[in-house]
């Protein structure tokens, strides 16, 4: 019943919204002399808010047309690779003569779709020929497909790599770190050709039993059977995914917001007065963060429950207790596959030492082919997007990928 509520509400506010878009097309169209009148300002506003709420669930376009390679503007396409029923092999080509490092970025599957990492992507194609694992929403995915859990993950980022050949790179952010570690261990037990060239792991939850953050309490709470039983859902009926079990992207998004609620009040607030007030700009900035934080995907429930228990309540990986299909999966396995671990200092999802562990679990590797790096100033998003990813952690990344390409 949570899912149906949830879509009934939805349903109703639907004309709600659709009259306020309305009259906001009326009063910015048809009076736009009005539009320095305070009244007719803070009434567009409020149109516009209304208009604005609720969330999408539709992957919102990653909009990258061109990037700066070297001294020249360079066009930008999305190509679909190879794909499943669960997921896209997106590759951003670029027409250039140059080849470039391949570099596969793995998003997380974690209640948002893989365009939150957009600016992740823009940096890297200055120098690198970038693809994405480009998750669908589940409830978007028939019953006929079948399900979708922690393995058919680590097999996806298998199969990519495979698509890709020899030589690729692999940056995994957050949550997928996990699944990558174990994937990179598979394909080095199996001296799989296709094994990434070097391994980056951005702020993920190797090993959360060290320092623990609130995140990782409330995973830990309770028992998996509560998880099952008050947060998964069956899809409504209107959906192409009817009856498929999810942990839905609302419920996700509703649990990170109560987090930190006051501040997204204040932005919402904030937002108000630039719209009322004519700072468009200012407003813009907030209106792109939250059209993005506001589509959500729903999640299969047998990959969300087997993530909740597997790695942040049993911690099987870091002690030696995963397992890929029936196999063990063995990081001591990686022996050619260059690693750096990134973390943020004031990281409150992820904390420090959480990913730098994956040293301790790959001791085959060689010294000279592991790297770690503690950005100073940032938080879980500031890891992998906004000025210091950019000026500081990128070059390091840069640096890594090209000394083992």
């Amino acid at each position: 019943m949570l899912y149906q509520a949830y879509q009934t509400h939805s349903d109703l506010m639907a004309p709600v919204k659709a009259l306020a878009r309305l009259a906001l097309e009326v009063l910015d169209g048809s009076f736009p002399a009005f539009n320095e009148n305070i009244l007719i300002r803070n009434l567009s506003a409020a149109y516009e808010m209304i208009d604005r709420a609720g969330l999408t669930h539709a992957r919102p376009p990653y909009a990258i047309k061109a990037v700066a390679v070297g001294d020249e503007m360079v066009a930008v396409t999305e190509e679909e690779a190879a794909s499943t029923p669960f997921a896209v092999l997106l590759h951003f080509k670029k027409d250039i003569s140059v080849q470039q490092p391949r570099v596969l970025v793995i998003a997380p599957l974690s209640g948002h779709f893989a365009t939150l990492l957009r600016s992740t992507v823009l940096t890297l194609l200055r120098d690198h020929d970038v693809y994405i694992t480009d998750w669908r929403n589940a409830r978007d995915v028939s019953l006929a497909d079948g399900g979708f859990g922690f393995d058919d993950y680590v097999a996806h980022i298998i199969q990519f790599l495979e698509h890709l050949g020899p030589g690729a790179h692999v940056v995994a952010v957050c949550q997928p770190c996990v699944q990558t570690l174990a994937a990179a261990a598979i394909m080095g037990e199996d001296d799989n050709p296709a094994a990434p060239a070097s391994m980056t792991l951005m702020a993920g939850p190797i090993d959360t039993r060290i320092s623990p953050t609130k995140v990782n309490d409330l995973a830990k709470e309770k028992p998996i059977a509560w998880f099952e039983r008050n947060l998964i859902a069956r899809v409504p009926l209107c959906f192409k995914g009817a009856r498929r079990r999810v942990y839905p992207g609302f419920v996700q998004l509703s649990a990170f917001m109560a987090m930190n609620m006051d501040r997204h009040i204040r932005a919402h607030v904030e937002m108000f007065h630039n719209l009322a007030g004519g700072d468009r700009e200012k407003a813009s900035q907030a209106k792109a963060f939250y059209d993005e934080y506001f589509a959500v995907l729903d999640l299969p429930a047998e990959f969300y429950l087997e993530t909740v228990q597997w790695v942040f309540q049993e911690h099987l990986l870091p002690l030696g207790q995963m397992k890929f299909r029936g196999r063990k999966v063995n990081p001591k396995a990686i022996r050619r596959t260059a690693l750096l671990t990134v973390e943020g200092e004031r990281d409150d999802i992820c904390s420090v030492g959480q990913t730098m562990t994956a040293h301790d679990l790959t001791p085959s590797l060689k010294p000279f082919r592991k790297r770690h790096h503690l950005q100073p100033g940032v938080g879980h998003y500031g890891v992998f997007s906004g000025k210091k990813w950019e000026g500081q952690v990128y070059p390091i990344l840069r640096n890594m990928i090209l000394q083992n390409d």
